[in-house]
């Protein structure tokens, strides 16, 4: 049980409350400029469809999708998908998520680098993140290997250089869609900062991913080499 419940977890408590501190952050910002409507009338999917056509993405459809802030954008289907409460309603945040979702499919159709490479390991990611503390609790517990604890540490490294490679992305679409939506006067001034405000809260939750990624990535070496010393 030492290996489930020890002090190695005091190294997760700052991550964990970037991380809620961060959900709290993004939801309560939205839900205040969810309530602030833009003054040109566009909705989510009207600001979107019309940066995505300006952009020359006329093949690229909006759908929309169930849940409270899932939208986001397919590479795979080439399809952007749009939680009804971003699709429909012409506040200043709605506007800000569709706007960031477009950053992303202008980024696919540029072939940005970062995001490329994010899409290319994603299958990798996937497995690592589900066998990586399988394997490594059956090192450290079961089988008392090295070679199992340090494999389980190195597919867990795939989810941290995942998580950091996604900062730039998120970032950068972030940026995206703010220059965009002043450029073609989709916002006014103030209505911008509101949408910044927004996608500043957003890109919390990514910082605070990474940064429970890299905690968690820790207390791995550090149980690892707790149990050498043991043996």
């Amino acid at each position: 049980m030492g290996y489930f419940f020890d002090s190695s977890y005091l190294i997760l408590i700052p991550a964990l409350i970037i991380a809620a501190y961060a959900q709290y952050k993004v939801s309560s910002t939205f839900n205040k400029y969810s309530k602030v409507l833009s003054s040109s009338g566009f909705s989510g999917a009207d600001a979107a469809r019309y940066l995505l056509d300006a952009a020359g993405l006329n093949n690229i459809p909006i759908e929309i999708i169930g849940g409270k802030l899932s939208d986001h954008y397919d590479p795979s289907s080439k399809v952007m998908r749009l939680s009804k409460e971003v699709y429909y309603s012409t506040s200043v945040a709605s506007i800000g998520v569709a706007a960031h979702e477009t950053g992303h499919a202008i980024q696919h159709s540029e072939g940005y680098a970062p995001l490329n490479i994010r899409n290319s390991i994603v299958p990798a990611v996937n497995f690592a993140s589900s066998a990586s503390w399988i394997i490594f609790l059956l090192g450290i517990v079961f089988f008392h290997s090295t070679m199992l604890i340090n494999l389980g540490i190195f597919l867990f490294l795939f989810v941290v250089i995942f998580q950091l490679i996604t900062l730039p992305v998120e970032f950068n679409a972030s940026n995206r869609a703010l220059n965009y939506l002043e450029q073609n006067r989709i916002l006014d001034s103030n209505e911008i900062n509101g949408a910044r405000s927004v996608l500043r809260a957003a890109a919390m939750t990514y910082v605070a991913a990474t940064l429970t990624a890299i905690a968690q990535l820790v207390r791995l070496i550090l149980l690892s080499q707790s149990s050498r010393r043991r043996d």
